[in-house]
């Protein structure tokens, strides 16, 4: 079988799928694995120390005519080169990489027309025989780490308490919304950089995970015992519910310096958390960086990647804080994508094994159609097993 890289095409992404490194175990595994030239050059990874590992470095067009495609952007993630791309899809070929199967059903169900059998790498369920496999928490680790420098940076005062001959410097208080992989690494972060830090979580289980970095978790009167869907994500509440919540934290908002918001609920919109009024009742010069802009925002006000200023509040909205430390990114996401490739390959690949939770959870298009359930429902598809054929909604 033959395995290519493929150079990234989104605007901004320095990321790559494989990095030299993580070569050898594929080449061991019988793999022939070709390199898009210049696909790793972002991460500090030349096409010289990829021949140097045993892969080829070939032409995208070349790229592209291998039996398994790996990437970090496809389908619905990569708006801008996958309409070219996937023109250029033989039916048979294999894709691996970040889909956005749940929020962009449509490019998924393109991939599916051209024969393609997709998998999609936000879809490893979150269990311990796949954690080696799951780019969400690889990547989202990152993505805290940098949110608190981003936040560090733009604020006008500095994070530690500092005694000084010409007196003491209080420490920045910060809040962290979401105490999930991102919101626990932003919080072990800011605490390094001696801030007073705050975390909190609709779901009452993470409380000791946010303790145990040294933060105080913050608990509002509520009822959250139903919060946390299966695999431990975070579960939209009714709105109801959020008006509540908005009402409570709003103090505790008002007296932060930083806030970092990082609540997501896959496939979804994004739960506003951080309303109009509670940013006016911020002190002038906070900052709030909201990891959810893509997905509407925890923070009302907040654009994908601009900076907007709210009554002297900077709200800043990046949406890609992994593609800004490429280097470790890419090594983490190649330690995730090549594991689910040996796996697929044990499972016997291209034969697809439906009996394996990972494999069964991942698999989004098979043999011309739509084959995950859910990415079915979000593309107005009915259930497979009622069908004889594929069907679509009528236009």
């Amino acid at each position: 079988m033959k395995v290519s890289v493929l150079k990234e095409t989104f605007p901004g992404e320095r990321r790559v799928a494989l990095v030299p490194a993580a070569i050898g175990p594929l080449l061991k595994a019988g793999l022939e694995v070709a390199v898009e030239s210049n696909a790793g050059t972002a991460a500090g990874n030349s096409d010289d120390a990829y021949r140097a590992a045993g892969a080829s470095i070939v032409s995208r067009e070349e790229a592209l005519t291998a039996d398994c495609l790996l990437t970090v952007r496809t389908c619905g993630t990569d708006a801008s080169g996958w309409p070219a791309d996937c023109q250029r899809l033989r039916p048979g070929v294999i894709l691996i990489g970040m889909c956005d199967p749940l929020s962009s059903a449509e490019s998924s169900l393109e991939a599916a027309d051209r024969g393609a059998t997709v998998f999609a790498l936000e879809l490893v369920p979150r269990t311990t025989r796949a954690q080696s496999m799951d780019v969400l928490s690889s990547q989202a680790n990152i993505a805290g780490y940098r949110a608190v420098l981003l936040a560090a940076s733009t604020l006008p005062r500095i994070f530690p308490m500092m005694t000084t001959a010409a007196g003491t410097v209080t420490p920045a208080k910060v809040l962290v919304l979401g105490a999930g992989v991102a919101g626990l690494q932003a919080i072990a972060t800011a605490k390094r950089l001696g801030a007073q830090v705050s975390g909190y979580d609709v779901r009452p289980a993470v409380k000791e995970q946010v303790q145990s970095l040294g933060a105080k978790f913050v608990e509002l009167a509520m009822e959250t015992g139903s919060s946390e869907a299966t695999g431990g994500y975070a579960k939209a509440m009714d709105e109801d519910f959020y008006v509540r919540q908005r009402a409570l934290l709003g103090k505790v908002v008002a007296e932060s310096d930083v806030v970092i918001c990082t609540a997501l609920i896959p496939g979804q919109k994004a739960p506003v958390l951080v309303t109009h009024e509670m940013v006016a009742r911020m002190k002038p010069g906070s900052v709030i960086v909201d990891m959810a802009a893509e997905r509407g925002g925890n923070c009302e006000g907040s654009l994908p990647d601009e900076t907007v200023i709210v009554d002297g509040v900077t709200i800043l909205g990046p949406t890609n804080l992994p593609a800004e430390v490429p280097f470790h990114t890419s090594q983490l996401y190649a330690r995730n994508i090549s594991t689910f490739l040996l796996h697929l390959l044990k499972l016997g690949l291209p034969a697809v094994s439906l009996d394996d939770d990972i494999c069964r959870e991942t698999l989004v298009a098979r043999g011309g159609q739509l084959v995950h359930p859910k990415v079915r429902e979000r593309a107005g598809l009915a259930p497979l097993e009622s069908l004889a054929t594929d069907s679509r909604p009528a236009s």
